[in-house]
């Protein structure tokens, strides 16, 4: 059980797989560095970034899904915990953030489906939705993606969201965080945020 979250009202957790770059992506939103690597499953616990006098936390949850060198056992209990924490927090939850690679998701989510599993992603996104938290697909690494369109035209599909992906900017967001091409997940939040009247938290996004 993840234990040491601050003692704060509002959160906006990232979500996702292992080395989908939610680290990075912390880092461009706090300035703050943390502990990445590329070896997946660098994350065992959340790692949380707030501010002194701010009623509000970043919370960066651990990768779930297939990591090298970690058993079966020890991944779905890492799961386990994560599915615990937001369920637990749900209400302090404002936003969740599911990270994906978009140059690998589509294939991924599709392995997964043929095999007659239900993939992570898909899982996780109406997880977050079934328990209330608005959330916004961060669809990193899209500077590695030729026919940008159809990949995100792809992953509504897989998502249950009717295409054309642009009719859903609130809820996805191409970006590339190593790159520092983070726009369209900002605007994203600072709809759901607004749509909340937590414009006080603008100033974090």
């Amino acid at each position: 059980m993840f234990e040491g979250r601050p003692d704060r009202g509002a959160e906006i957790v990232f979500v996702g797989r292992s080395n989908v770059g939610k680290s990075t992506l912390m880092r461009e939103f706090t300035g703050h560095t943390f502990t990445t690597g590329k070896k997946p499953g660098v994350t065992r616990s959340p790692n949380h970034y707030d501010w002194a006098g701010a009623d509000f936390t970043f919370t960066d949850l651990p990768g779930f899904g297939f990591m090298e060198g970690v058993d079966e056992e020890a991944r779905e209990a890492i799961k386990d915990d994560i599915v615990r924490y937001i369920e637990d927090h749900s209400e302090e939850i404002l936003v969740g953030v599911l990270v994906v690679d978009g140059k690998a998701v589509i294939d991924i989510i599709d392995r997964h489906e043929s095999r007659g599993e239900i993939p992570h992603d898909v899982e996780m996104f109406h997880f977050l939705r079934e328990v209330g938290i608005p959330t916004v697909v961060a669809v990193n690494k899209m500077d590695k993606v030729e026919e940008r369109d159809d990949r995100l035209d792809a992953l509504c599909d897989r998502l249950g969201l009717p295409g054309p992906w642009q009719q859903w900017r609130d809820t996805i967001a191409p970006i590339s965080a190593k790159r520092g091409q983070t726009a369209p997940l900002r605007e994203a939040l600072e709809t759901q945020l607004r749509e909340q009247h937590r414009d006080d938290l603008l100033q974090f996004i």
